[in-house]
């Protein structure tokens, strides 16, 4: 089983030193890992593997039954030796950018819980920009600037996130209805890892995200989407 090595508050660590376990010239399992596997609406991270005697360009990331298989390209030599050293390197500039973004909709998902009491639906985050459902919602162009400002009044506070583990029990309780589908999650999974942004929002989340409110720099609303009776889809970008 791959050791999740980002988890719960290492998600800023882009380089580091594992064991590989299993190697095919398609994909390589490690006993831990800092790249992110696709899931939760984030993609997976990507970058490159080295090892003695060759190296390959990390082009997937996903998880398969406990393990994590990073599927490679462009392998340079043979595929490493179960036991062999692997080094890791996650595309730095890209992390970040899923981890602003990942923050960025956990904010606007708040605001417009706590504004129009709409739960999120779904989403998904994307480097450049991100959707996310609502439900149930049928917003104005007054309400989407309402969405706009609250949620850069967030940002220009610059509060603290913290991502820690908890009691499944305590985030059942903390947790508000309609901020997450915590029925998905299943019930052995205890303690739950929770993203809290502080005084403002707490949500069970494994993704990636930034450690304060202001790394986000800016939250702009970009489209909006009917996607059907009282189902809209908010598309939001950010400022550099």
């Amino acid at each position: 089983m791959t050791e999740l090595r980002y988890l719960p508050d290492a998600d800023d660590v882009t380089e580091f030193a594992a064991t590989a376990t299993e190697a095919t010239r398609d994909y390589v399992v490690l006993d831990g890992t800092y790249f992110y596997p696709e899931g939760g609406g984030q993609p997976a991270d990507r970058g490159r593997l080295s090892w003695d005697g060759g190296e390959a360009t990390v082009r997937d990331v996903r998880k398969n039954h406990g393990d994590v298989r990073h599927y490679v390209e462009a392998l340079s030599g043979d595929p490493p030796e179960p036991g062999a050293t692997v080094r890791g390197e996650v595309d730095a500039e890209r992390r970040e950018r899923l981890r602003r973004m990942h923050t960025a909709q956990h904010v606007v998902s708040r605001v417009v819980l706590d504004e129009f009491d709409a739960a999120t639906a779904g989403n998904q985050i994307h480097v450049d920009r991100s959707r996310i459902d609502f439900e149930p919602a049928e917003f104005d162009d007054e309400d989407l600037r309402t969405i706009e400002e609250l949620s850069n009044e967030i940002v220009e506070r610059d509060l603290p996130v913290e991502k820690a583990e908890r009691p499944r029990e305590v985030v059942e309780d903390e947790t508000p209805a309609g901020r997450t589908q915590l029925d998905l999650i299943p019930d052995h999974v205890d303690p739950l890892r929770v993203v809290e942004i502080e005084g403002f929002d707490h949500c069970p989340c494994g993704g990636t995200h930034v450690d304060s409110t202001g790394a986000l720099g800016g939250i702009r609303i970009v489209e909006r989407t009917s996607k059907g009776a009282d189902v809209e889809r908010v598309t939001v970008e950010l400022s550099e």
